[in-house]
C-alpha cells in the first residue's frame, strides 16, 4: 500500500477513507502491518517515531541511503485495525520531512 499514490485532489478526510477501505478489503485484522518510513539521517526524527509507536508490539530495520544523507525504516508492527493503521500514519505526518509510503 503505498500512502504516497496519486490521490488527486482528495481532501484528507477522503483520502484516509479510501485508504481504510482499502486497508480492509485487502487486509486480515488483527495482524502485523509493515509501515515504511524515509527520513533524513536525523536521531531525533528517529525517536519522534519511536513515540508513535510507544506502547506497540514492533521490529524495525533501517538502512541508510549512498549518500548517508537518508534512512529507510521498516516498522513491523502489531495492529487491531485499519483505523489503528490510519492514526499511524496521521500521527507520523506530522513529524515535518518524513516520507511514508
Amino acid at each position: 500500500m503505498n500512502i504516497l499514490e496519486n490521490n488527486g485532489n482528495k481532501n484528507p478526510d477522503e483520502f484516509y477513507s479510501s485508504l481504510k477501505e482499502k486497508l480492509e478489503a485487502t487486509h486480515d485484522f488483527p495482524e502485523d502491518y509493515l509501515f515504511k518510513f524515509i527520513i533524513t539521517n536525523d536521531e531525533a526524527k528517529l525517536t519522534e517515531i519511536y513515540r508513535v509507536f510507544d506502547n506497540m508490539k514492533f521490529t524495525m530495520s533501517s538502512k541508510e541511503s549512498k549518500n548517508g544523507k537518508y534512512t529507510s525504516l521498516n516498522m513491523n508492527a502489531f495492529v487491531l485495525d485499519a483505523e489503528q493503521v490510519i492514526n499511524i500514519y496521521k500521527e507520523v505526518g506530522k513529524i515535518e520531512g518524513v516520507i511514508m509510503l
